[in-house]
């Protein structure tokens, strides 16, 4: 029997050539593309040059804000506040904090951040690599993304390239850039360990990219960048029990913190619009249930659908299994309420949909969540008032009262315009999600907590 393997000598020699063709492969840099690791005239491998090219647009921020300071309910008498000789109000203290922030506009010196940098600040300064110290402008900013939109001004700013954060893969080499713990600027590196990550922030719009490169405090705002330096995420969040870095943190993806960045722009906040359907995954038993073939396990399926909403005049049914959005599959319900809270009012949304084993393409054009709540207000005792979610840097949020219709219940209970509605029976109501779960899970009597004139207040309905 003849044998095909190679002699010791010419082994050696073919896996010498192979190894120095992997080497070539991961380490030479290609034509036009800087690449995380290249071999300098010193002779060592170093990712220096690409870094060289965004770090310029990593930038340190510094906050001054301003919090309530705790007081003894005591205080709260006018008789002890004169006494003591304590001002008017709440009393409150300076704080200092420190994060990280990407300049993506060079030319508007348009800079993202997290929401949670800048949150309640009264003064926001901008420190470049090369160490001027700039104050920052807030254009706007968005709680349930955590994202915010800062501008500059100065001259020879460096922006950084935006990559397709849909393309991004687990296993992708990255690094994350920013200043951890106020030091400075500092690089970390690792991979993407996990993609569609959410539950961080329940309330919230959720997609976050996982990755092991080490995220600290101070770290928040600031740029995951891939191996040709190309901005794929911002970063937001750790998992920690201590505080400090354990390898999981967790980015918003480029492509959502942009389209936020637009809304900002235009709006100087996001103004989401509402489909109108309850969403849950696509299990393998649901799947099932459906009559689904064994290839369907992706895709979110509308449990129910609004009366008079969107997504009824679009055609949706309870039952149906939505595999995808513009063309773009979807992995779960996760996917679809993402897409739906990037959108303003008025978009369209292409819907291709699983019925009765029939594939449909159905068009839905998202309205106004403020319109919707009117509706599924009727036969409530807060019927007849047309609300907005108010966003309030320094201040509580909560839903406030844009108009109540005459000798509508809302109206025969005492609400006027300009109250700000902050809780239902104790559950606080900052967005009119919240404040239909409340009023779903709420017997009469409802304890309404607001503002009105600048002072809290409680209503009591009790029928």
């Amino acid at each position: 029997m003849l044998s095909t393997r190679l002699p010791p000598p010419r082994r050696l020699l073919c896996a010498g050539l192979c190894l120095l063709v992997l080497i070539a492969a991961l380490f030479i840099p290609l034509p036009g593309r800087a690449q995380a690791f290249a071999t300098d005239e010193r002779g060592l491998l170093t990712a220096a040059p690409v870094l060289e090219k965004v770090t310029p647009a990593v930038v340190n921020i510094a906050v001054r804000a301003e919090t309530a300071v705790p007081m003894n309910p005591l205080y709260n008498d006018p008789f002890f506040r004169r006494f003591f000789d304590l001002p008017p109000g709440t009393v409150r203290q300076p704080r200092l904090s420190a994060g990280s922030g990407v300049i993506v506009d060079a030319e508007k010196g348009y800079v993202l951040t997290n929401h949670h940098v800048i949150a309640d600040g009264t003064e926001i300064g901008v420190t470049l690599k090369d160490g001027r110290a700039l104050r920052a402008e807030l254009i706007g900013s968005d709680p349930a993304t955590d994202i915010a939109l800062l501008q500059v001004g100065a001259d020879d700013l460096t922006a950084v390239e935006i990559a397709d954060s849909d393309a991004v893969k687990v296993g992708d080499y990255v690094m994350a850039i920013g200043n951890p713990f106020g030091l400075g600027q500092t690089v970390t590196s690792g991979i993407v360990s996990a993609l569609g990550r959410s539950g961080i922030n329940r309330d919230g719009y959720e997609d976050f990219i996982q990755t092991d490169a080490s995220i600290n405090p101070g770290n928040s705002g600031g740029a995951l960048v891939d191996s040709q330096g190309r901005l794929i995420g911002v970063n937001t969040a750790i998992l920690s029990p201590a505080g400090g870095n354990i390898g999981i943190g967790f980015a918003v993806p480029a492509n959502m913190a942009m389209a936020i960045m637009h809304q900002l722009l235009q709006h100087g906040e996001v103004r989401r619009g509402l489909l109108g359907v309850a969403i849950q995954n696509l299990t393998p038993d649901l799947a099932t249930a459906l009559g689904l073939g064994d290839d369907i396990r992706n895709g979110a399926v509308i449990a129910s659908v609004e009366p008079g909403s969107a997504a009824e005049a679009a055609g949706l049914e309870a039952g149906d299994v939505v595999r995808a959005v513009d063309g773009v599959p979807l992995r779960g319900g996760a996917d679809l309420h993402n897409r739906i809270g990037l959108l303003s009012v008025g978009d369209r949304m292409r819907l291709t949909v699983l019925r009765d084993g029939q594939e449909l393409e159905l068009t839905a054009t998202i309205r106004d969540r403020a319109e919707a709540a009117s509706a599924w207000l009727e036969g409530t005792p807060l019927a007849g008032l047309h609300l907005r979610e108010r966003r309030s840097e320094g201040g509580p949020g909560g839903l406030e009262v844009e108009s109540v219709a005459p000798d509508s219940s809302a109206a025969r209970r005492g609400f006027r315009a300009g109250d700000v509605i902050l809780a239902v029976n104790r559950r606080p109501v900052a967005t009119l999600d919240a404040l239909r779960a409340a009023l779903g899970a709420a017997r009469l009597p409802l304890v309404v907590g607001l503002i009105r004139d600048g002072r809290r207040v409680l209503t009591i309905i009790e029928g």
